[in-house]
């Protein structure tokens, strides 16, 4: 199968036109929805949680969207298909975490506020502080989120359109494309969110996990019908093409790893354990996932929405085994390190193989290679689009009309306020993304979920069920959480001192692992305490009316 692959080169001029013409019906359909919406779109609450509007289905296929990204398709896929079952972590981890969202915070938060996560931190504390901090908190990790997902679609583009460091595609080279693919996927996020608002960016994730979906149910049952819908000779065939053999089914090959000395070996461990913390902690603490709880007209509501979430996500978490295993039977570890040495790109090689092999050749692999490609970009679109409009509902809801404005702005100034911060948060996005493509995706994915768990998660926590919670207290827990995170990550292998470091050639790292939320997230929720218990604020009757609010619904908005 995987010599197919070799006639790559003959199918790119097909691949390349079929991707930009499915990409640009998309595109089409979405911002005809988006132009729809924006005529529904007339108060704050239409802008920022889409009318309340939101059936449990509708609004569990939208977060299923905002959820899974370019990282969860294309990541996962890959390191399944090159570390076999380590590469399955990644998705239990996601997974799980939707469990700790639904038990503690999607029915509480409903309750509790209107737009922002920081509506329910500022209800029993002293707005302009606590805003600020969730605002800057949720700028933080939008911005990260978002510059891997940009980096993400320049990346894929060269591969997706067929351009090969010695061709030029419209007169571009990769490098060019990779830039002028950022700058078009910022656009679009930014024209989503300022014209369509809530209303027009759920609609575009639900179309988005629609395709996202079917590509990947279609692709499985293509892998599985070449097997027979044997699991043993797949796993069998994933094994031997993998060149690791009976270890690439077993814990071991990217964590937890035997080292040379017995503290390297430790720290390997911790590093899994870390990254485990932060996945199953973080989603709980995202802005753009947070957001999606106000969409809904009741908690109850919010509850559904979040079950039909773990249902459609973790049904594509295992059609990912699927496409992992298959990538690496079908086409081959080395094929796929040959293309890209993270393996981002083994989706698409699977659904060329797969093409080639049961829809007639060359043409076949193309067509399908094409539909996969356009899902992918769709998938950037659509998780972009819900990271700007969160990172943009707080900069005007939190931080202008509550601490620049006092509560005095009209909801008409706010959601202005609010279509200019889209559109400067995406430039913003857009300049940084274009100086960060050497950066190392995952990374930046694994930061922004370290930085939710750390500061966002136990300010939200505490804020529900700890009576004695303050605002000095949630400053704590914010900025200590927040600022803990980077430094470690700063100072980590990530950033220096390892072959696969942003900065190779330099080494200034003094923390062992990779992902910090091992120590971030308890030293967030250390510093929320501390930042308590030295202040003598309390206001006992607020948090009882924030108690009846968040188990009842009573006087939610």
């Amino acid at each position: 199968m995987a010599t197919h692959l070799l006639a790559a080169e003959a199918t790119s001029s097909t691949s390349r036109t079929l991707t930009i013409t499915l990409f640009l019906v998309f595109v089409a359909i979405t911002l005809g929805i988006t132009v729809w919406a924006s005529r529904q779109t007339r108060t704050a609450t239409d802008f920022y949680a889409g009318g309340r509007s939101f059936s449990g289905f509708q609004n569990g296929m939208a977060i299923g969207g905002d959820y899974m990204s370019a990282a969860s398709f294309l990541g996962i896929a890959g390191l399944i298909a090159l570390y076999g079952y380590d590469g399955f972590l990644y998705s239990i981890g996601f997974l799980v975490a939707w469990l700790v969202a639904l038990l503690l915070v999607a029915e509480f938060l409903r309750n509790s506020g209107r737009y922002t996560m920081a509506d329910v931190l500022a209800f029993r504390m002293r707005q302009r502080p606590v805003r600020t901090a969730a605002s800057v908190s949720t700028i933080a990790v939008s911005i990260f989120y978002l510059i891997a997902q940009m980096v993400g679609a320049g990346a894929l583009v060269s591969l997706l359109l067929g351009i090969k460091a010695d061709t030029t595609f419209l007169g571009m080279d990769a490098d060019t494309a990779k830039v002028a693919t950022i700058i078009l996927v910022g656009a679009l996020m930014i024209i989503y969110v300022v014209v369509g608002g809530m209303k027009g960016t759920t609609y575009v994730q639900i179309v988005k996990a629609v395709m996202l979906m079917s590509g990947a149910l279609v692709m499985t049952l293509l892998v599985l019908a070449h097997y027979r819908f044997n699991l043993s000779t797949l796993l069998g065939d994933a094994a031997k093409a993998s060149g690791k053999g009976d270890a690439f089914l077993e814990p071991g090959l990217r964590y937890g790893v035997e080292k040379a000395t017995a503290l390297d070996t430790f720290y390997s461990k911790m590093d899994l354990f870390s990254l485990g913390i932060a996945l199953v902690l973080g989603t709980a603490g995202l802005p753009h996932i947070l957001t999606r709880f106000y969409t809904v007209p009741t908690s109850r509501t919010a509850r559904k929405s979040v079950l039909w979430a773990i249902g459609i996500i973790g049904t594509f978490y295992l059609f990912t085994l699927a496409l992992g295993f298959g990538a690496a039977a079908l086409v081959g570890g080395k094929e796929i390190v040959a293309q890209d040495k993270a393996g981002n790109t083994a989706a698409p090689q699977l659904a060329q193989a797969l093409g080639i092999d049961y829809f007639g050749g060359q043409t076949g692999g193309a067509v399908l290679l094409a539909i996969i490609a356009a899902v992918a970009f769709a998938t950037i679109l659509a998780v972009v689009a819900g990271l700007t409009l969160a990172s943009s509902s707080s900069v005007a809801h939190d931080f202008y009309a509550n601490v620049v404005r006092r509560g005095t702005a009209s909801e008409r100034d706010e959601v202005r306020v609010a279509r200019i911060a889209a559109l400067v948060i995406g430039a913003v996005a857009i300049g940084l993304s274009i100086y960060a493509q050497s950066l190392n995706v995952a990374f930046l994915v694994a930061l922004a979920f370290a930085v939710a768990a750390s500061a966002n998660l136990p300010a939200i926590l505490y804020s529900l069920f700890w009576s004695r919670f303050n605002t000095s207290g949630a400053l704590w827990a914010i900025y200590g959480g927040l600022t803990s995170a980077i430094v470690l990550v700063f100072f980590s292998p990530v950033v220096s001192g390892s072959p696969t470091a942003m900065f190779p050639e330099h080494d200034w790292h003094w923390f062992p692992l990779n992902n910090p939320g091992i120590i971030s997230i308890p030293f967030g929720f250390f510093c929320g305490w501390l930042g308590t218990v030295i202040s003598a604020e309390r206001d006992a009757v607020k948090y009882a009316e924030l108690e009846v609010r968040s188990l009842t619904g009573h006087g939610a908005h």
